[in-house]
């Protein structure tokens, strides 16, 4: 009799030895489905003429899960069809799916990560990149540049208020996310919300970095609003999955904060990893917080010495 092998159709492209290494590998978003194909395939379906064949996907994000199920899905049907050619007694695939992280396929799931980075990106970059081009727009920079506060001291003036509220924005969307659209969250929420306390901060001082760039509150809204609105948008993986953009689109992506942030919440919130698995985007926005801080400071300090 013909051996039949059933990795040999579905064009597998790694092998996980185990559950928990698929589960490891789902959770640090390595891989986004698995077909879990039973022992004796071949015996099994040529004695009994059906078997079952295992599909465990990604639903974190419900379209690409369904999009993937169903790719699989119909790969099966024709590696079926090719064993039936020719057959009196068809044999039958019965594939049984499994959606890991959101079995109900709820758009929320996608929706309120994507939602958080949006929202805390624009609305603080925004805030606070007016902060310190106000002051020289109204004649009160001079009077900033003459006391004897230090400049890092300056920005954080400006920047602390606005991370209040900010703080009152993320409990609001988490708030809502669990009591009103049934999101819960799989993770640690105090991860949770020092993470988002973070990524706040690095919006914050990105808008300090532009408010110190630019020379009028006109200039720094259309920079903040207009210019961070449709890469937030479109390259932070909320509206389109990057794997499926081209290359260029995908680097430019990695320059987007907004990126790193829904990745992280997508991971902490719905998958319950913890930050032995996100680290490095963890380390990502550390390292924009830093670079962004420096620039405006830098920038401050400019302007000082050349009054």
């Amino acid at each position: 009799m013909q051996r039949i092998e059933a990795s040999r159709y579905f064009d597998i492209e790694e092998q996980l030895s185990g559950a928990d290494q698929a589960d490891a590998a789902f959770k640090r978003g390595l891989i986004k489905l698995v077909v879990v194909i039973p022992e004796n395939f071949g015996e099994n379906i040529k004695h009994q003429n059906k078997v079952q064949v295992q599909i465990i996907a990604d639903a974190s994000d419900p379209n690409t899960g369904t999009t993937l199920t169903n790719y699989i899905q119909a790969i099966t049907g024709d590696f079926q069809s090719d064993l039936n050619e020719g057959k009196k007694l068809p044999y039958t695939i019965i594939p049984e799916v499994r959606m890991l992280y959101n079995p109900q396929l709820k758009g929320a799931y996608n929706f309120v990560p994507g939602v958080m980075a949006m929202v805390l990106m624009l609305v603080c970059t925004l805030m606070t990149s007016i902060a310190i081009v106000r002051e020289k727009e109204t004649g009160t920079m001079e009077v900033l540049l003459v006391s004897p506060l230090q400049p890092v001291l300056v920005i954080l003036a400006k920047s602390t208020p606005y991370l209040l509220l900010s703080a009152i924005n993320i409990a609001s969307i988490l708030l809502l996310s669990v009591f009103v659209l049934g999101l819960p969250i799989a993770g640690s929420i105090v991860l949770l919300v020092l993470l988002s306390l973070l990524f706040t901060v690095t919006s914050l001082s990105l808008g300090m970095l532009i408010s110190s760039i630019t020379a009028s509150q006109q200039t720094a809204m259309l920079i903040s609003l207009m210019g961070l609105f449709l890469p937030t948008l479109m390259l932070s993986g909320f509206m389109f999955p990057i794997e499926n953009m081209p290359p260029p689109l995908q680097f430019m992506s990695n320059l987007v904060p907004a990126k790193w942030y829904y990745y992280i919440v997508k991971a902490v919130m719905i998958k319950g990893v913890g930050l032995s698995i996100i680290w490095k985007e963890v380390l990502v926005l550390l390292v924009m917080t830093i670079a962004y801080l420096t620039l405006s400071i830098k920038k401050y300090n400019i302007r000082l010495a050349t009054t």
